[in-house]
């Protein structure tokens, strides 16, 4: 088998009603319930304008760096809610998608959102869509189309790992990646912290909060509290 030349066409896929049932959670709670630990770098930002969260399973893509033949590949390859998620192996030179490519994933391949750590152009329309856009940077600069490249293997996208048919949520704040197997489990948990978050924003509001616990915890850590003015 030629490794960095390869198209997988099968993933193991997550169930559709776990998938749905994150579409209602913000990733910020989501990523609470698993340790805060599962959150792509902010440098993969939101790019576009969509009235909706992203979700759905991850469709993964190796590229050279500066490359974007894998990601000709994908378009033939991905299905119909699908994020694609997109490995540049840290470069941030050359844009590896444009307004051309974006248009037909968004109107043939109806997919759910891209994610890309790397950067993208055609921006100035791209930033109107409603389809979650994700990427790293813009530049006018464009790819090469020579390859190697893979198609759903294990890839790193913002410093996270991705596993093709992990669920992939974002939104204003930025991706996380559930890992498919534990999603299950997951859901549940994330959404009773979205309620109960919920609750505690209008008990904060209210000023309905005890927070004892902070002076606790800052004499745990051996805070020194000074009643005085910093003196150089």
């Amino acid at each position: 088998m030629a490794v960095g030349k390869r198209i997988f066409l099968k993933r193991n896929l997550p169930d559709p009603e776990v998938v749905k049932g994150f579409s209602k959670i913000p990733a910020s709670n989501t990523a609470d319930c698993m340790e805060r630990n599962c959150a792509m770098n902010p440098r993969v930002k939101l790019m576009s304008n969509p009235d909706h969260e992203m979700v759905g399973p991850a469709f993964t893509v190796h590229t050279r760096a500066g490359d974007n033949l894998a990601i000709y590949a994908a378009l033939r390859y991905c299905q119909e809610g699908d994020v694609i998620v997109i490995d540049d192996e840290g470069d941030n030179t050359r844009s590896l998608i444009g307004e051309v490519m974006m248009s037909y994933l968004r109107d043939q391949k109806k997919i759910a959102g891209i994610v890309i750590d790397g950067p993208i152009r055609d921006i100035d329309n791209l930033q109107t869509w409603n389809l979650p856009i994700y990427a790293r940077s813009t530049t006018p600069g464009g790819p090469y189309k020579e390859g190697p490249g893979e198609l759903n293997v294990p890839v790193s996208c913002g410093n996270v790992s991705v596993n093709p048919g992990d669920i992939i949520l974002g939104d204003s704040d930025g991706v996380i990646c559930i890992p498919r197997k534990d999603a299950p489990d997951i859901l549940p948990k994330a959404q009773e912290f979205h309620k109960k978050d919920n609750e505690k924003a209008i008990a904060f509001s209210r000023g309905e909060v005890d927070l004892s616990w902070v002076d606790e915890t800052l004499e745990e850590k051996n805070f020194e509290i000074i009643d005085d003015v910093y003196r150089p």
